[in-house]
């Protein structure tokens, strides 16, 4: 993907590694916001958005673990990937338990970590398009009356004009004029699109 696309979040107290890895990650392209404590970060970062977060495990006040479980409190979706010096086989499935996108032992080789914050960020940018899409779907239903969406129901179950007349008790000419604005309102040309609209909610 596009590295001016995400933004790559560093937090380690090292400032050694900190500032080699904020080197490593510019002279790929990608936008780096670095920090020296989990502290720092929850006060000034955006917490959301494309990019990912590269965590030390270890850190002083407040471990990496600590900072992912506040954020996850928090609604953030960066996926994380976890920096540890220590690197052991417990250590690296508690962190993939914990939700972390990956997990790399320090030193951390360079093609490696670029693969790995390329695959992070690619698949936060493709989460973020979907949940545009699907607020966006939103904020379709959102515009339907109480009796369009009532209608709207009945046609993705298949049911035919007269047998929706007669399920609401109105008229087949006020199921039409109900059925039209709902597929104005959802944006569809067909009841299949509206089906797949509902569908990609109810999966969601």
């Amino acid at each position: 993907m596009d590295a001016s696309k995400g933004t790559v979040y560093v937090i380690d107290d090292d400032a050694d590694v900190r500032g080699g890895l904020t080197r490593l990650l510019r002279s790929a392209g990608w936008i780096v916001d670095a920090y020296a404590a989990a502290q720092d970060f929850l006060e000034r970062a955006a917490c959301d958005g494309v990019g990912c977060i590269l965590l030390d495990v270890s850190m002083p006040r407040m471990s990496g673990p600590e900072l992912h479980d506040q954020l996850r409190a928090r609604g953030s979706r960066l996926p994380v990937i976890y920096l540890t010096g220590h690197g052991t086989v417990s250590l690296g499935v508690n962190a993939m338990r914990h939700g972390a996108f990956d997990f790399i032992e320090k030193p951390a080789d360079a093609d490696t970590l670029l693969r790995v914050v390329n695959d992070a960020v690619a698949q936060r940018e493709q989460a973020s398009a979907q949940e545009i899409e699907l607020d966006d779907i939103r904020g379709r239903l959102a515009r339907l009356s109480p009796r369009e969406h009532e209608v709207m129901n009945h046609v993705i179950q298949g049911r035919l004009n007269k047998q929706i007349a007669a399920d609401l008790n109105i008229g087949v000419k006020t199921v039409k004029v109900h059925r039209g604005r709902v597929m104005a309102k959802m944006k569809v040309r067909s009841v299949a699109q509206l089906v797949h609209l509902c569908d990609a909610l109810s999966v969601a």
